[in-house]
């Protein structure tokens, strides 16, 4: 027989000795799925907690703690909710979630799972807002160092907004009366919405492409916090970073503030401020001009002053008055330089000359034929090698003897060795040999 047990699934195994019937775990996480799923208010609550052990897995799914200064809930967010969040959920935020108090029977717990998540206190499209915004900026993103100048006279302007609202006729109307000259490219965008930020993102992505602007404004009127939301994409962000034409970013009123405006070249808080801002106004441009031409014609009347008293100041000297003087003292000048050039010569080639007959006497004196004229003669072997002594030599060789006036061949019929001591004789009371 077996006893029931009221809604509780299964059976018991056994009973104990109490008479109470013994389950399996798995039995009692069951029932109280059973009853927690079957309470009314656990199936829509509402809790308020601080994030803690969140876990952003790579399946989408977001793992979490809500607690609160007497308990800890776990809590699931599934990734096909999870991926509406404007937000990134962070440990330590405030938050209030939305969901259904569930068992998770192989863990044997109870958790909290959600559909619904929204900041405590700031909405979630103020902290989306912040979230982002701090990641660009630590980025670099909205360094000034990075933005692009305006140029100063565009001649033609890209605007990217819906062709029916009012700021675009703004923008046309203050362009035309500051700066007629300038045409105006329009590319028709959506400015609210899910498919207004590939419109925009297109509409910089064809500019870039085309080349044919010089700066391009970007934006739309007022609206609400979600209507400017497009404004805030991080797509958007990066394509206007990524921008070659300088971006202004003109979008709501002047207290509105969107990523678009801290990464844009520009940001001017209305769509007509981005049309002053992006051409300039003719009549200022008439008067610096004229400014210009006024003090162009102070310097060419300084110039040409300057120039008429140079002129008249050489028109007074001498070259001027008598240039006849001037050229008969240049020819005495010349003459007298003329003089002392001959001079210079004369004593440059006398001192030449010197020298030379001091180097000519000294290479005569050292010539052998000049020794050989004063009565000495030179004897060379057949070779025509110079005898310096009997031992080059022997009887039977012949020999040249070489006088200042000519040439006696011989032949050697003897040679005696002679004591060179004995041989030096006074003679007129110089040293000669015999």
């Amino acid at each position: 027989m077996v006893e029931s047990y009221g809604n509780m699934p299964g059976a018991p195994h056994e009973k104990s000795d109490s008479g109470a019937g013994v389950f399996t775990v798995t039995q009692i996480n069951e029932y109280a799925k059973m009853l927690i799923d079957g309470n009314e208010v656990m199936r829509n609550v509402c809790i308020k907690g601080e994030i803690s052990n969140f876990v952003n897995h790579r399946s989408g799914h977001l793992y979490f703690t809500l607690k609160d200064a007497g308990g800890v809930l776990r809590a699931v967010m599934f990734g096909s909710q999870a991926s509406k969040l404007k937000f990134v959920p962070e440990n330590g935020m405030k938050v209030v979630a939305h969901g259904r108090i569930s068992v998770y029977i192989q863990g044997g717990q109870y958790q909290l799972t959600a559909d619904r998540l929204e900041p405590d206190g700031a909405g979630a499209l103020y902290i989306a807002f912040e979230q982002l915004k701090r990641r660009l900026e630590a980025e670099g993103l909205f360094r000034s160092d990075r933005k692009r100048p305006l140029p100063k006279i565009p001649t033609r302007i890209g605007i990217i907004t819906s062709p029916t609202g009012a700021a675009v006729r703004d923008m046309i109307n203050v362009t035309g009366r500051r700066f007629p000259y300038a045409e105006i490219v329009i590319f028709p965008s959506l400015v609210q919405g899910a498919e207004a930020v590939d419109n925009l993102c297109e509409g910089i992505e064809y500019f870039n492409s085309e080349k044919r602007v010089d700066v391009i404004i970007i934006g739309r009127g007022g609206g609400s916090v979600e209507d400017l939301w497009a404004f805030n994409d991080e797509r958007l962000a990066r394509t206007i970073r990524a921008s070659e034409i300088p971006v202004i970013s003109a979008v709501g009123h002047e207290t509105d503030f969107t990523i678009a405006d801290f990464v844009a070249d520009k940001r001017a808080p209305t769509p007509s401020a981005a049309a002053e801002i992006a051409v300039p106004d003719t009549l200022v441009l008439k008067r610096q001009i004229g400014n210009i031409i006024g003090r162009m014609d102070q310097l060419i009347c300084h110039n040409l002053k300057s120039l008429r008293q140079r002129i008249d100041g050489l028109s007074v000297r001498r070259c001027m008055t008598d240039p006849a003087a001037v050229t008969e003292e240049r020819r005495m000048v010349l003459l007298m330089l003329e003089k002392q050039l001959d001079a210079a010569a004369e004593r440059t080639l006398s001192h030449r000359r010197s020298d030379f007959v001091r180097i000519t006497s000294a290479l005569r004196a050292l010539n052998p034929m000049s020794v050989i004229s004063r009565g000495y003669s030179a004897v060379f072997d057949s070779e025509g090698t110079l005898v310096k002594s009997i031992e080059q030599l022997e009887a039977g060789d012949c020999f040249t003897l070489r006088a200042c006036d000519g040439e006696i061949d011989g032949v050697v019929t003897g040679k005696r060795s002679i004591d060179k001591s004995e041989s030096i004789q006074k003679v007129d009371g110089k040293e000669q040999c015999p």
